[in-house]
């Protein structure tokens, strides 16, 4: 009996111990001024978690430079945007020694963000060529030290509206050209653009529809979206698990008409066209978007500027009046 009341102290006192270490400025009865295991601070785990911010990084397209990309490069890192968006012409130059072109990229501290890859023109395709052409920028994308590959195309048909087939057709050559790239470690995103399959929101809806959502991404390019009848800021709500990234770009309207009666048009500098960039803005905010935007100007309006001077309107305009870090 006498044993088991023992017993019966020691474990006691052992959570008197216990105890007495659990209590904040205690000290124990053999002298410890701190417990061995203070106790764990758990208040951590009472705050809610909040979604992640919308953060946007800022590049800048080379196209605005006619195909002079290595001023392009050193004038898009001396205006200050952190990354940049090539086409395949740059393929002529580096497409042998893609290390040296991530080594003047990083020299200039711009990130290799996308590069235009083109696209199969009319409406009949070579499948094995055309996936056979982007396999090939995927691979240099990724030797170079690239993110994203872009793909477009010249496939709308003359002289009727586009149907069901057209759609599935270029949907289909996309899934399988995305499912090599993503292979690649590179991923695939569609530009919608005038002239193209994907045109007018129905019609860029229709491809989504037709290409695999695992293979195949969005770019989307606000001011081509606009122009075709869309409005940006809606199609940022309606594809944002789709949206891989985007082409922050302007354009008016120019007096007279085009082939057909169509409207004229061109693109312009930010804040110096009609698309509603702050909606565009705003909208990427709601969706917490991510990722990148790369600032696009196809040509100089002005032929008295530079496109280093456009591309410094461009940024000043982000900054001032869109309140954004770029």
């Amino acid at each position: 009996m006498s044993s088991e009341i023992s017993r019966r102290r020691f474990v006691i006192s052992l959570g008197s111990v216990a105890a007495a270490s659990a209590l904040p400025g205690r000290t124990l009865a053999f002298g410890a001024a701190t417990p061995l295991y203070p106790p764990i601070d758990l208040s951590y785990f009472d705050k809610p978690i909040s979604p992640s911010p919308s953060e946007i990084r800022f590049g800048y397209a080379a196209i605005t430079w006619g195909g002079n990309d290595v001023q392009a490069i050193k004038d898009v890192g001396e205006v200050g945007f952190r990354g940049i968006q090539l086409r395949s012409p740059i393929l002529k130059d580096f497409g042998d020694k893609p290390k040296a072109l991530a080594d003047l990229l990083t020299q200039h501290k711009l990130k290799f963000v996308a590069l235009s890859g083109g696209g199969p023109k009319g409406n009949v395709y070579n499948d094995a060529e055309e996936i056979a052409t982007q396999v090939k920028h995927a691979s240099f994308m990724r030797d170079a030290g690239g993110l994203y590959l872009q793909m477009t195309d010249s496939a709308r048909p003359k002289g009727r509206k586009p149907e069901s087939k057209d759609f599935k057709t270029l949907g289909r050559l996309l899934t399988e050209i995305g499912k090599r790239t993503t292979d690649l470690g590179v991923t695939l995103a569609y530009h919608n653009h005038m002239g193209s399959l994907g045109e007018a929101p129905g019609e860029v809806d229709a491809l989504m529809d037709a290409a695999d959502p695992r293979y195949v991404k969005l770019l989307l390019d606000v001011a081509h979206y606009a122009q075709g009848g869309g409005d940006p800021a809606r199609a940022i709500r309606t594809y944002r698990e789709r949206i891989l990234f985007l082409h922050i770009k302007d354009v008016e309207t120019i007096q007279g008409s085009g082939e057909g009666g169509a409207s004229r048009y061109r693109f312009v500098e930010l804040g110096r066209g009609r698309v509603d960039l702050p909606g565009v803005f705003a909208a990427l905010k709601e969706i917490k978007f991510r990722g990148w935007a790369i600032v696009e100007l196809d040509s100089v309006p002005d032929k008295t500027r530079t496109p280093k001077e456009s591309a410094i309107i461009s940024k000043k305009y982000l900054e001032e009046k869109l309140g954004m870090k770029v």
